[in-house]
């Protein structure tokens, strides 16, 4: 199976975020906490180098805690300053804007050196598709200043949006890469939404996610569905199609909404090993 899902749209988006790169003085990375090493891409981990880092763990209210927990500590690890967040709480604001001022305290200081005064810090969010980008901004800034949406590519331009006088945020498309060499990364991108639902079958997105289920949350699926098969599945959501066959396609269909929407608990795709 090769897994890969690159629109057009995204070699231009690459070119743009490597001219703007030069604008800012930050990079806000967003990955999704459920896969905080598939959904990081490692040509903006290259374009970024050098600039200030902070990583935010989006979507950690769907994800393990104790994984969570791994991963943040890893980041920092690393030296990168990493929150975990549930974007829509907006309960971190206070905290990620002074871990901004804190990363560039370098760049303020030298600024006043110079005499240059209230020069705002300026960081750029980065990320994939569907990680949760306009989210983190629009409860970052307190309105909606970015498009949202379920499916991935909704932002399709740069846009400028200001927090304040002290910090402005340039949001930019999500941007994946243009192939995979681990093709478990595609997979673990495919069950979290970042890909396009029309590159793989549903049939191959759930046997995986049912295997992986039994593995590593074994009793989860029975507790939900009353059996860990996909026949078990489709009986209980009542996915049942003209003469009493079981409707497949619909049950793949409402597994695979479970996992992204929570409902089948909290479900961590990776394991932090440092």
């Amino acid at each position: 199976m090769n897994i890969q899902w690159y629109p057009g749209h995204m070699t231009k988006a690459l070119r743009q975020m490597k001219e703007d790169i030069k604008l800012v003085d930050l990079v806000i990375e967003i990955v999704d906490a459920r896969i905080p090493l598939s959904s990081r891409n490692p040509e903006i981990m290259t374009l970024t180098r050098g600039k200030a880092h902070m990583v935010i763990l989006c979507k950690s209210d769907l994800a393990d805690p104790a994984a969570v927990k791994q991963w943040a500590a890893g980041f920092e690890k690393d030296g990168m300053i990493a929150i975990p967040l549930d974007a829509r709480r907006n309960n971190e604001k206070k905290r990620i804007r002074d871990k901004c001022m804190e990363s560039c305290a370098e760049k303020i200081e030298r600024d006043k050196k110079r005499g240059i005064k209230n020069r705002p810090i300026r960081a750029m969010i980065a990320g994939i598709p569907n990680v949760g980008k306009s989210t983190f901004i629009n409860s970052f800034a307190g309105r909606a200043g970015a498009k949202t949406g379920d499916r991935p590519g909704v932002t399709k331009g740069n846009q400028w949006i200001r927090i304040d006088k002290q910090l402005e945020l340039l949001d930019t498309p999500g941007i994946l890469w243009p192939k995979f060499e681990d093709q478990s990364v595609g997979m673990n991108l495919a069950l979290v939404g970042s890909i396009n639902d029309e590159v793989i079958s549903r049939e191959d997105l759930c046997d995986h996610l049912i295997g992986f289920m039994e593995e590593h949350y074994p009793g989860a699926l029975s507790d939900r569905y009353g059996g860990a098969t996909m026949d078990a599945i489709c009986e209980r959501m009542g996915c049942i199609a003209k003469g009493g066959e079981l409707d497949y396609e619909r049950g793949r269909k409402g597994l695979l909404e479970d996992f992204r929407s929570g409902r089948l608990g909290n479900i961590s795709l990776e394991v932090c090993n440092e």
